[in-house]
Formats: C-alpha cells, sequence, structure tokens
C-alpha cells in the first residue's frame, strides 16, 4: 500500500509523461499511460486493501478479509474518512460472527464516519440494530431500524428488515 501522497505524485508523473509521448507522436503510449495515471487517482480515493477485502468478503472467507484489513497500518492517517467508514464497517461484519460488543463499537463507528453508497449504510444500521436486539436495547434498535429502512431505497433488505421487526415484537 503506497501513501496517498505518493499516490498523486505518481499519478501527476505518469499523466505529465503522457502528454510528452503525445508531444512526441506516440499516440498508442500516451493513451495508455493516461489511463495508469487513472488507475492511480482511482486507487487513491478506493483504497486497495479494502477493495482486496470486500472481494474476500463476496466469498465468506471472513479469515482473508480480515488478513487484508490487517495489512493496512496506521488507518487513521492512511485512509480518507470514507474509506475508514468502510474500514470500520468490514471489522464490524466479521467481529459480528464472534464478538458483538466489539461488532457494536465498529458499526457504531462507520455509520459516525460515513459510508458512500446507502445500502452500505442501511445494511450497517440494520445490523447495529440486530446487535441491540440481542443486547434487549429495543428502542434503540426499532429507531435504528427505521433509519435503514428509509436508506434502503431498492427494497434489497427488506426481507431482512420484515424478519427482525418480526423478532422485536416477540421480545
Amino acid at each position: 500500500m503506497f501513501p496517498k501522497i505518493i499516490k498523486l505524485i505518481l499519478a501527476v508523473a505518469t499523466l505529465g509523461y503522457a502528454g510528452y509521448q503525445f508531444y512526441e507522436s506516440y499516440i498508442g503510449n500516451g493513451i495508455f499511460l493516461t489511463l495508469l495515471s487513472g488507475v492511480f487517482v482511482l486507487i487513491y480515493f478506493k483504497n486497495e486493501m479494502i477493495f482486496l477485502a470486500f472481494l474476500r468478503l463476496r466469498k465468506q472467507d471472513f479469515q482473508g478479509t480480515e488478513k487484508w484489513l490487517n495489512r493496512i497500518n496506521n488507518p487513521e492517517s492512511a485512509l480518507i474518512q470514507k474509506q475508514l467508514g468502510y474500514f470500520y464497517y468490514l471489522h464490524g461484519i466479521i467481529q459480528s460472527q464472534a464478538n458483538l460488543t466489539v461488532a457494536e463499537k465498529h458499526f457504531k463507528k462507520a455509520i459516525q464516519l460515513g459510508l458512500t453508497m446507502s445500502h452500505d449504510l442501511a445494511m450497517a444500521k440494520m445490523s447495529l440494530a440486530g446487535i441491540l436486539m440481542q443486547k434487549r436495547r429495543k428502542r434503540e434498535a426499532i429507531a435504528l431500524l427505521a433509519e435503514a429502512k428509509k436508506l434502503d431505497k431498492h427494497n434489497m433488505l427488506s426481507d431482512q428488515m420484515r424478519l427482525m421487526q418480526q423478532q422485536m415484537k416477540k421480545i
């Protein structure tokens, strides 16, 4: 993982050399180098370690996800705010399998920092509501579930929310 400033320096240098290649009439090289500088800008905004951790999570490999997340040294300084939100979101998902108290802390931190996608924020709030429901904190869980329902615009989580509401009625 490169520091953020190195990513920007590489992007500017690559884009500058691409301009030189266009000037020297090497159009193919210039196009390739322009696209390469775009990759450096992309990994500035989307951390490559978090991206690889999401790929492991899609395969339900929680140890692999945690391994990629642990490769990020000093996340508070290495990541921008939204990336840090996803860092804590992924840790919350991993810890929800083992330790609910730690998972609650991570989900709260992720919600506080913010997530880019509304359905990710809805999933974080719904997961936090499930944890609070298990801890018998029904009022907070109902409020979080209502917020999650507002954020779920495409009804991707509607079945899980309906199931959680039925379980809350039993408490």
